[in-house]
């Protein structure tokens, strides 16, 4: 049995999060800067150990001012806490190309446990000669339990943002070097 190692390709991926805005539509946003690295027994993610890590000034909106916002200590207080992380500690084969995967998301200094759902799209090789997966990433977190709590009420009673955040993430990984296990 011999150990896999699959590294992000960073132009190929992205990782997303949406939060409800005055409580009638939806915001998105991103983080620019992240890295996932998996280990894998062969080429089965069922056994996928999974870090990814993300830089907290990297993210973008798409309007500087809230991303600006969003840094401070109302919301990720990125000078304190520069990352995100989460390390999974299970997964669960639901079919051929849907997993459960969970694990510690860890944000301003917070670790709780989450759960994704990760639909596998297949392995592929490139026009370069390497081998690549790609996965979709989804799931929902509750972010004051993590200390983000910044909101602000609305006239009609209710508040400007939504608890719930969604991740809906595309994530294309890049296959590394083989080791044999003794």
């Amino acid at each position: 049995m011999s150990t896999t190692k699959w590294v992000l390709d960073p132009t190929h991926s992205e990782l997303v999060f949406k939060i409800k805005h005055l409580m009638i539509s939806n915001i998105s946003g991103s983080f620019q800067q992240f890295q996932v690295a998996v280990e894998t027994q062969d080429d089965d993610f069922s056994t996928a150990q999974i870090r990814a890590t993300a830089e907290i000034a990297s993210i973008h909106t798409n309007n500087e001012q809230r991303d600006h916002h969003l840094r401070n200590s109302d919301f990720f207080e990125a000078e304190t806490y520069p990352q995100l992380s989460f390390q999974s500690t299970k997964i669960e084969k639901l079919s051929d190309d849907t997993f459960t995967v969970y694990g510690d998301l860890m944000m301003k200094g917070v670790s709780k446990p989450v759960k994704l759902t990760v639909e596998y799209s297949g392995v592929t090789k490139d026009p370069w000669g390497g081998v690549r997966a790609g996965f979709t990433i989804s799931g929902k977190i509750n972010r004051s339990e993590w200390g983000i709590t910044f909101n602000g009420v609305l006239e009609t009673g209710g508040v400007a943002l939504g608890e719930e955040v969604k991740v809906n993430s595309e994530i294309q990984l890049v296959k590394q070097l083989e080791t044999v296990v003794a």
